[in-house]
């Protein structure tokens, strides 16, 4: 008889997922959460700059961000860790970040299927009305039979 796992707990899966790997490269930071959103933090560093004379982040460091909130927040609204895959993440920019400014990201997973998870968010560098870009995707769960959920 399988043991039963504890309900997930995004803030404490953050501290081990931060600490390893492409988001301790980036020095991703967890903020906060809600039973269906999580918002973490990419810090400016200056070898994360995307245009040397402007002092901003480039745009790759926050998609990877966005990424790794969105499987947080599948993970949160589930209540369990099932591996989950990018199908589709669409990154639409409003503005440059400002300089040398973190960008915080919050992303919601509003619907869960038997197959797939959807998901919403914002980064912004301070004022959540005043975005630098919005994203919306969908992730395919991952090690379960479709025929049998």
């Amino acid at each position: 008889m399988a043991k039963e796992l504890p309900p997930f707990d995004p803030a404490k899966t953050a501290q081990f997922l931060m600490r390893h790997g492409h988001s301790a490269k980036l020095g991703l930071i967890f903020r906060d959460h809600g039973t269906d959103w999580v918002e973490l933090e990419l810090p400016w560093r200056e070898d994360l700059v995307g245009e040397v004379e402007r002092k901003i982040l480039a745009s790759g460091p926050i998609i990877s961000m966005l990424d790794m909130a969105s499987g947080l927040s599948i993970w949160t609204r589930h209540g369990t860790f099932a591996p989950v895959a990018t199908l589709d993440l669409r990154v639409d920019y409003q503005r440059p970040a400002r300089e040398r400014s973190s960008v915080f990201g919050r992303v919601e997973c509003y619907k869960l299927s038997k197959s797939a998870a959807f998901v919403r968010g914002v980064a912004h560098d301070g004022d959540p009305d005043d975005t630098v870009a919005t994203m919306a995707g969908i992730f395919m769960t991952i090690g379960q039979d479709s025929r049998n959920a």
